[in-house]
């Protein structure tokens, strides 16, 4: 049976069908593990690398470079986005794959999507003058406007299936085990 090159909203739908066909007929097919590793490069600024990824037990390249800074007002040079700003940019990006992708295997072909998100935190916190004080968000809002050839119901459910399957949705609503090892020398 010959498959036909679908494209909506720029992905690729019998590729992507072809991905879950793929992943239900065996499992490991969806493992995928990402790594990035950064660089202190002086003063409040890093450099993160992100060099390869794996999916299915396969390594894949990458070769990106992520660059962070503080603004002035928290002794960086203000040279790139901070940490809390890639934190949001992340969360709006998985979700943003979501949301397109989304509405493209129902074949809504979509006019615009943006999501605006933002959080306030205590630097107390993150100083260490207040042990009762969180050094991180305790909430984070956000808005997502879309504009595009589907309903209101359509748009909302695809809303809905983005709060359940976003992997960086998932990653800042729930708490997340971190385990760190620390090498000295």
């Amino acid at each position: 049976m010959q498959t036909t090159h679908h494209t909506v909203n720029g992905i690729d739908t019998n590729a992507l069908r072809g991905l879950a066909a793929a992943i239900t007929a065996d499992a490991r097919e969806g493992i995928a593990r990402f790594e990035v590793s950064t660089a202190w490069k002086g003063g409040a600024k890093s450099e993160t690398r992100v060099d390869t990824w794996e999916i299915g037990g396969r390594r894949r390249p990458r070769g990106f470079t992520i660059s962070t800074d503080e603004p002035p007002e928290l002794c960086g040079e203000g040279v790139a986005p901070n940490p809390q700003e890639v934190l949001m940019a992340g969360l709006d990006a998985c979700m943003m794959v979501g949301y397109v992708a989304g509405a493209a295997l129902k074949g809504i072909r979509l006019d615009s999507v943006e999501i605006r998100t933002r959080g306030s935190l205590d630097l107390r916190g993150f100083l260490g003058l207040s042990d009762t004080v969180p050094p991180g968000y305790e909430t984070v809002e956000y808005d997502v406007m879309i504009k595009g050839d589907g309903s209101a119901a359509d748009f909302e459910d695809i809303h809905q299936t983005v709060m359940k399957t976003s992997p960086n949705y998932f990653n800042l609503s729930r708490p997340v085990r971190m385990k760190g090892t620390l090498h000295v020398g």
